[in-house]
C-alpha cells in the first residue's frame, strides 16, 4: 500500500506525554510520566499502517528514552531528533532536518511529512518554515493557544492524539 504521507514527526511533551505527570531527577531528566489518553494507541496505529515515525523533541535524551521505554513505545520510532543531542531547540530547522535525514526523506518531499506538536512557536512555526504539514495538538493548558503571527498558524488542529488518525486519512485521500 503506497502512502502519499511518507513520515510523521511527533513532539513528546503535551503531545504524547502529559507534562503535569512528569517525575524528574536532579538534572531535569524525566524518569517517568503518564501518557495523554490515546497517545500510545495512536503511535501503534501509525506504525501498523506502515508509516515511518520520528520523535522531534526538546530536552535531554534520557527523558524520551525513559518515558517511551516505560510505555513500550521507544522501539516504534524510526528516527530521533532530540535537542539535547542535536544541540539546538525547535523551531530551528536543523531539528526537523536531522529527523528527516535519518528517514531518508529529501527536501523535495517535506510536503509529504507531518509534524504534530503542542507548541505553536516551536513545533508549528518550525514545520511551516520547512513546508512540513503542521498539526497542532490543542490538549494541554500550558502553552499559548494564540499564534503570534502567520508563521505559527497550524494547517490542522486536533484536540486529542487519536484525532491525528482522521487528519492522516484526509491527507491520504486528498489527491
Amino acid at each position: 500500500m503506497s502512502h502519499s504521507i511518507l513520515a510523521i514527526c511527533l513532539d513528546s511533551g503535551d503531545t504524547l506525554v502529559d507534562e503535569a505527570t512528569e517525575i524528574k531527577d536532579e538534572t531535569g531528566t524525566t524518569l517517568k510520566a503518564e501518557l495523554i489518553p490515546g497517545a500510545a494507541e495512536m503511535v501503534r496505529e501509525l506504525k501498523q499502517r506502515g508509516y515511518k515515525i520520528a520523535l522531534v523533541a526538546d530536552g535531554p535524551a534520557g527523558t524520551f528514552r525513559n518515558v517511551l521505554t516505560q510505555h513500550h513505545l521507544y522501539h516504534l520510532f524510526d528516527a530521533f531528533a532530540i535537542s539535547g543531542e542535536v544541540g539546538v531547540d525547535k523551531p530551528d530547522a536543523r531539528m526537523f532536518i536531522h529527523a528527516l535525514d535519518q528517514l531518508g526523506i529529501p527536501k523535495g518531499d517535506y510536503g509529504r511529512t507531518v509534524m504534530v506538536g503542542n507548541n505553536l512557536a516551536r513545533d508549528i512555526k518550525g514545520a511551516n518554515h520547512l513546508g512540513i504539514i503542521s498539526v497542532w495538538l490543542d490538549w494541554a493548558p500550558r502553552r499559548s493557544k494564540v499564534p503570534a503571527d502567520e508563521s505559527e498558524i497550524p494547517q490542522y488542529t486536533i484536540k486529542t492524539p487519536r484525532d491525528l488518525l482522521s487528519v492522516i486519512d484526509a491527507l491520504e485521500n486528498r489527491q
